[in-house]
């Protein structure tokens, strides 16, 4: 077992690797710098990119910003927040998106997954086809439509809400706009689940052997369901943890999804580096934890 998960924490660190690699040369090969929106003379311009050493060949630049990674220093922002180090910039932005997106995940898992149990327990009924159309609607609409909506309707309306984030009450639209796609998707894989699960041939065992329906249901049905949903919660909990970038871009969240938005649009390459680092390296981390509970829920399936 300590072998196998040593393995997978290899190839994370690889999966990482890859991940910087490209996302830095990709990066450097869009034409420009970032200094280029500065209102300063070409010589000014020089100068800057001197200073932080973009006048050196790609794969210099590249190198050393592998030795100072390694070393966990993800350097300063060149334009948002000028000469502020990267590690502290992504710690306090992600602190604010956990904050919203722990909220938001949390609704989603308690009220997607019993929805979804619902559906297929009662397949074909009413509160099933209640709960498809629900999870369907939930999908289809895009986060932003979604955000403006609920902008329009609470805050400009109703006035039951505020606009921005930062007063009281000023979390809940980002919380219902991070949580509604991940609990409809919630409910539709759990529901395809549970009829998966009670479909099996050793349902019908225990139900000839005497068995209650009830703990046929939920001691086997609900177990053996849980390993899509774990699978899904991987890198959905990363996702949703580091902040929605719509979410946060519409609500004025100070958020790392909004910090990665406005570091690509400001071509803050060590900003967009040290978000791209840290969000592969929660996803991985995530994954890797899933593929470690498979096993407390079904310890049948080997880690590979």
């Amino acid at each position: 077992m300590f072998e196998k998960i040593l393995k997978r924490v290899l190839l994370a660190a690889v999966s990482l690797f890859a991940i910087i690699t490209i996302t830095f040369f990709l990066m450097n090969i869009i034409p420009g710098d970032p200094f280029m929106s500065e209102k300063a003379t070409e010589e000014t311009r020089a100068i800057l990119i001197a200073k932080y050493g973009l006048d050196k060949p790609l794969i210099v630049q590249y190198g050393r910003y592998l030795q100072n990674l390694f070393h966990g220093d993800m350097g300063t922002s060149y334009v948002l927040q000028k000469g502020r180090a990267i590690s502290t910039i992504v710690t306090e932005s992600f602190a604010v998106s956990m904050r919203l997106g722990l909220k938001a995940l949390i609704a989603a898992i308690l009220i997607g997954v019993p929805l979804g149990c619902i559906a297929g327990l009662f397949k074909g009924k009413a509160a099933d086809g209640a709960i498809r159309v629900i999870s369907a609607i939930g999908i289809s609409i895009p986060g932003y439509v979604l955000a403006t909506v609920l902008m329009l309707v609470l805050a400009v309306n109703l006035k039951a809400l505020p606009v921005s984030y930062g007063k009281p009450g000023g979390d809940v639209m980002p919380i219902i706009v991070l949580a509604v796609y991940p609990t409809c998707y919630l409910m539709r894989l759990t529901r395809a689940s549970i009829l998966e699960v009670l479909g099996q041939d050793y349902l019908k065992t225990e139900r000839a052997r005497g068995m209650g329906e009830g703990r046929v249901i939920f001691i086997h049905a609900l177990k053996n369901s849980l390993i899509p949903i774990i699978t899904y919660l991987g890198p959905l909990t990363a996702s949703i943890l580091t902040g929605g970038f719509v979410a946060e871009s519409v609500f004025n969240v100070p958020g790392l999804g909004r910090y990665f938005v406005n570091a690509i649009s400001a071509r803050d390459y060590t900003l967009i580096m040290g978000v791209t680092v840290f969000y592969a390296a929660l996803i991985i981390t995530m994954n890797l934890i899933c593929d470690i509970l498979y096993q407390v829920v079904d310890p049948r399936i080997q880690m590979a």
